[in-house]
């Protein structure tokens, strides 16, 4: 039996909702699971011309995700208020992690992106606008932007008959399951991107580069696009 900390934010948030599902539909192994609910304050929404995730702020409230699933619901200021001494901690929800807060503690995110290669926000855009293999990468926190010890990574199929948000749908899918089934992946690492470039993060995409995106999405299938099992 093992303890685990989620954290998340104390608002409603659909990624760790769907997180929480995967994971209870499954057998826990009796572990121990508390939920860590950091401050946050809804902005507004910016100005994007393809959305590739859904709204995160449409799911429910973490303290009603808590009372569904029975786990101890903590309230954080900040980061460092969350305490050390659980077995592991995972991100459902989160801004840049501290310092102090990732000291002492083995913390695993699931980043949208293969790192070292796609860093940063907007990494499935940027990879299509860039040409890089788009998957997800489950990985331990470190004081570095998306770098860390890396636990797996898992490329997310593109067919030739995907539309962009098809495309998108499923990259977002695959992060959600990989990152409830992390204990499979502890158990079973891997990466096979583990020689490539490591580039610097990105910051979010600018509707300039982001006019381009729709003709880039039809050279990139062109290029990494792969027939369905059926075809």
């Amino acid at each position: 039996m093992a303890s685990i900390g989620i954290i998340t934010y104390n608002y409603k948030h659909l990624k760790t909702e769907q997180v929480l599902s995967h994971l209870f539909a499954s057998s826990t192994s009796g572990d121990q699971y508390t939920l860590f609910a950091l401050s946050f304050a809804p902005r507004f929404p910016r100005k994007e011309l393809f959305c590739h995730r859904p709204n995160q702020f449409t799911g429910m409230e973490t303290s009603e995700l808590a009372n569904k699933y029975g786990l101890p619901f903590i309230e954080c200021e900040t980061d460092i208020d969350i305490p050390s001494g659980y077995d592991l901690y995972i991100i459902t929800g989160a801004g840049i992690i501290s310092e102090s807060c990732i000291q002492g503690k083995r913390i695993i995110n699931c980043h949208s992106g293969i790192i070292p290669m796609t860093r940063g926000l907007d990494s499935f855009k940027w990879a299509i606008i860039d040409h890089k293999p788009i998957g997800n990468t489950l990985h331990y926190i470190d004081k570095n932007v998306d770098e860390g010890d890396i636990i797996a990574v898992k490329q997310t199929p593109l067919y030739s008959d995907d539309t962009f948000s098809m495309f998108a749908a499923r990259h977002y899918s695959e992060e959600i399951i990989m990152l409830a089934n992390y204990k499979y992946y502890l158990r079973n690492p891997k990466n096979t991107f583990s020689k490539v470039e490591r580039c610097e993060p990105h910051r979010r995409m600018p509707l300039a580069i982001e006019e381009k995106l729709e003709d880039e999405f039809l050279k990139y299938k062109a290029q990494f696009s792969i027939k369905r099992r059926n075809e």
